[in-house]
């Protein structure tokens, strides 16, 4: 394999692992907020319980998320140097704006939080948990900004003299209508994300302990474990519908910007009013589009998707084959090395990637409607199937937000930084010119082996630790540990005089 198969093939594989974590963190620390901030305005300990309990368990999954997320600037400058060299400018502006304005106060805020839990006053140790919160979300919209100007570039131009993309207004960068597609589709997602890990542990336990016919037991699962699952199945009513939202108008606009990203999608060889979504297709969905048989299709869906219209001149959407020769007209037909350029990105990862991203929010919706009927009228339930279908629904939409980046991702295909024939049309990259020209196959070899092994043992200690303290459960005994309901020491000395205490 050469140095661009190996360096794509490390970039997916650190890229993809790493995101296993962002989704939750983004979710669930909003929703830690909102348990501690129930039980500062009640007073009520069950918020406390489920704050220390998912509190936790947010701050493995953020110590993994940054751990595995530390690779990725590397290789921009490594593996990917001549796109880092021809976008660096541009590219670099919010990835430190993420850094200084995110990334900071989101680590500062959470140290505090931490560790303040008796040292600082409870609404002050309530602000750090929010600003965590929003800093995570900020995190995100900086680095969407910086991959939504790949897939659609304004904001820049580009120097000849140089042959370097220079940015000239940040403000386009960060109100690029790709981002603001973007942005809210992948947050509602991450809502989806942890709604669905609160709902499928607190489920998992009420049915537990419902199940041990002991009084305490469906006490506890009453008094603390539903009013889990209540607020884990309002963030995944939330968040589905903002996905379906966000995702219509991200389709339109897809459309518009790259018409054979969402073709391929479909799977839609030949440009056609009234195109039908594709449920099944068949055949070899190479990019010769050849045998492709549509097996079950709703019709005028797609075109509806893509232009707002079921039918008419105004539902016409382009197929593969007819991007591919636009393109090759504007762009040329051949690479630097003289190879022919494939515009098609491959439609099997591209059409399975985009319904499994879709198919996946199924356990989601499946568990939310089980949630809602079996908690009814502030009933607790022992029903065992509820108990496995949050277990299987949880890690369900990981993975429909992983194959949404690959479907993201993939579909943008050949370009690393696709054109943008309505503005700038000079600051696009082939994928197979932005890798390192220095960097040899051997080495990215290597790199992608040590990465992937040591990943894989991080994935062991996350699920170790995630499962164990899931297991654990709510702390049976919890204190107000704020100065204002402190004791002053037996020994004399002053709360502030006292070493920090880790809380967990």
């Amino acid at each position: 394999m050469e140095a661009l198969d190996l360096a794509r093939w490390q970039f997916a594989i650190t890229t993809v692992y790493h995101f296993i974590f962002v989704p939750l963190t983004i979710g669930l620390a909003p929703l830690v907020a909102i348990m501690q901030t129930a039980w500062v305005r009640t007073g009520n300990e069950r918020w406390l319980r489920l704050t220390k309990f998912f509190g936790k368990l947010l701050l493995i999954n953020f110590a993994l998320g940054v751990v595995t997320g530390i690779v990725q600037e590397f290789q921009f400058g490594m593996n990917w140097s001549e796109y880092s060299r021809f976008v660096g400018d541009v590219f670099g502006a919010p990835l430190a704006m993420e850094a200084l304005a995110a990334f900071f106060i989101e680590s500062t805020f959470l140290g505090l939080w931490i560790f303040g839990w008796d040292r600082l006053n409870k609404k002050v140790h309530l602000a750090c948990i929010w600003a965590v919160a929003i800093a995570t979300n900020l995190s995100a919209f900086f680095i969407l900004a910086a991959n939504s100007w790949m897939q659609h570039p304004v904001g820049a131009i580009f120097n000849p003299e140089t042959g370097r993309a220079e940015m000239n207004d940040i403000g386009a960068v960060l109100t690029n209508n790709t981002l603001w597609a973007a942005f809210p589709h992948q947050i509602t997602a991450t809502f989806l994300t942890a709604g669905t890990f609160v709902t499928g542990i607190a489920a998992w336990w009420m049915v537990r302990l419902v199940r041990t016919r002991k009084a305490e037991n469906v006490e506890l699962a009453r008094d603390v474990y539903r009013p889990a699952v209540t607020l884990g199945v309002i963030a995944m009513l939330v968040g589905g519908l903002g996905v379906a939202v966000s995702g219509d108008i991200q389709g339109k606009i897809m459309y518009e910007q790259q018409p054979g990203k969402m073709s391929s999608a479909e799977a839609l060889c030949q440009g056609q009013e009234g195109a039908a979504f594709s449920i099944l297709t068949i055949g070899d969905l190479s990019n010769s589009c050849e045998n492709v048989t549509h097996l079950i299709e709703i019709p005028g869906l797609a075109s509806y998707l893509g232009t707002g219209h079921f039918s008419g001149p105004e539902s016409y959407l382009p197929g593969v084959e007819d991007v591919q020769e636009q393109m090759t007209e504007r762009y040329g037909d051949v690479t630097a090395a003289g190879d022919p350029v494939t515009y098609t990105p491959n439609l099997a990862m591209t059409y399975w990637s985009f319904r499994l991203m879709i198919g996946m929010a199924a356990g989601s919706v499946l568990l939310a409607l089980m949630a809602l009927w079996l908690t009814r009228k502030g009933r607790v339930t022992d029903n065992v199937w509820f108990a496995r279908v949050g277990l299987i629904a949880i890690p369900m939409p990981f993975l429909a937000n992983s194959f949404g980046w690959i479907f993201t991702e993939m579909g943008r295909q050949p370009w690393v930084v696709a054109p943008n024939p309505t503005g700038i049309d000079q600051i696009r990259l082939l994928t197979e010119r932005g890798v390192s020209t220095v960097v040899s196959p051997g080495v990215v070899l290597t790199s992608m082996i040590v990465f992937t092994l040591v990943y894989g043992a991080l994935a062991a200690v996350w699920f170790t630790l995630m499962r164990r303290y899931a297991i654990e459960g709510v702390p049976l005994v919890v204190h107000d540990e704020s100065p204002e309901a402190q004791e002053p020491p037996d020994d004399g000395t002053e709360a502030a005089d006292r070493p920090l205490s880790f809380a967990y």
